[in-house]
């Protein structure tokens, strides 16, 4: 008895593997294998005909394999508080710019300012097996219990911005407390006494840094501190209008308000200016970031400028040295940045009586 032949058809379902590409081609599978890798040793007739048809045939090159093998995956990870803010989003750019061009995949969460969220996004970043991770921390997070897999694994691990001080782990900052010093004293020295200041989480070093250089600013001019010229909120662009309307009420107003941040800032000065208040002279308004915004709102806005850009660059580019090995972590626990104070209309006084 005579069995029909069968034709063999690839199954749609299965994927496409180097051997189905080399059995089409009539060559030696590592011929293909070292093609599909760019292997030079491969001329680049046979590797324009190879490649042609992988992609002809749906090939999909197996990374995740390969990675097993590597142990590489040729990814980093970062974990933003917020994507949609303009410095986070600008420290993703620089981040992505040295990535791509080391060669490396990168993988983007957010936290949403919740801890949560941060921890679902730190075990998920593990589990993608990413070779390093760049953390901001959430207005929430107390404890960083979530990230102690990637230390006990010795996978790289840098906390920018929002920072917990970690031995394990670099840190990339400004100077927050001379950051908020130079601002106070600007505010100072232009005639103001009676200077509030509007911040967040005192959890995050960045919040509690500036208020500690603000504090020290008015110690350092004999004026005295008031508890209730702080505010802790979330210092987004509603919360600024909504405290233009708190601090309305007030007996006596303040004459000067530093914001950390420039989005809280902006609401506060339009809520100010749709009831005739003068800015600065009535009162005098400091951000934080120098948004474009800044730019933007009348008057514009004096803030503090450090690049999120540049800190995404240095950021990635340590954390890839320490990928490679390149970087002795004990001697670089810690990068400071360079801020700059950008003085525009809303905080500069006629006829002030400098201090």
């Amino acid at each position: 008895m005579f069995l029909k032949p069968r034709m063999c058809i690839l199954d749609e379902e299965r994927e496409i593997t180097i051997w189905d590409i080399a059995k089409k081609l009539n060559i030696s599978i590592a011929t293909v294998s070292r093609a599909i890798n760019d292997d030079p040793v491969v001329n680049k007739k046979t590797k324009k005909r190879i490649l042609e048809t992988a992609l002809q045939m749906g090939y999909r090159s197996n990374s995740f394999a390969s990675n097993l093998w590597s142990k590489k995956s040729n990814t980093i990870g970062i974990i933003v508080p917020q994507i949609n803010s303009f410095f986070m989003s600008s420290v993703i750019s620089g981040v992505e710019k040295i990535a791509n061009a080391e060669g490396y995949n990168l993988i983007i969460s957010q936290s949403s300012e919740t801890v949560e969220h941060e921890k679902q996004s730190a075990l998920a970043m593990f589990n993608n097996r990413v070779d390093g991770l760049l953390v901001s921390l959430s207005y929430e997070t107390e404890s960083i219990e979530h990230f102690e897999p990637f230390f006990k694994k010795n996978i790289p691990l840098i906390f920018f911005d929002r920072i917990v001080e970690n031995k394990n782990a670099i840190s990339v900052v400004i100077d927050n407390h001379k950051a908020g010093y130079e601002i106070t004293e600007h505010l100072i020295k232009q005639g103001c006494i009676r200077i509030m200041h509007i911040t967040a989480s005192l959890k995050r070093n960045v919040y509690k840094d500036r208020l500690m250089g603000y504090k020290q600013a008015l110690a350092d001019h004999h004026i005295p501190f008031q508890e209730n010229f702080i505010k802790i909120t979330d210092l987004s662009l509603k919360s600024g209008e909504n405290l233009a309307q708190d601090i309305l009420r007030m007996k006596i107003l303040p004459d000067a308000i530093f914001f950390s941040n420039d989005n809280c800032a902006v609401g506060f000065m339009s809520a100010l200016k749709k009831v005739g208040i003068d800015i600065p002279q009535q009162i005098a308004v400091a951000g934080f970031n120098n948004d474009p915004l800044c730019c933007v709102v009348e008057p514009n806005l004096t803030s503090m400028h450090y690049s999120g850009f540049d800190m995404g660059i240095l950021s990635a580019r340590n954390l890839i040295n320490h990928i490679k090995g390149e970087n002795n972590l004990s001697v670089t626990n810690s990068i400071v940045l360079r801020s700059d104070l950008i003085i525009r209309d809303s905080t500069i006084r006629k006829n002030n009586n400098k201090l």
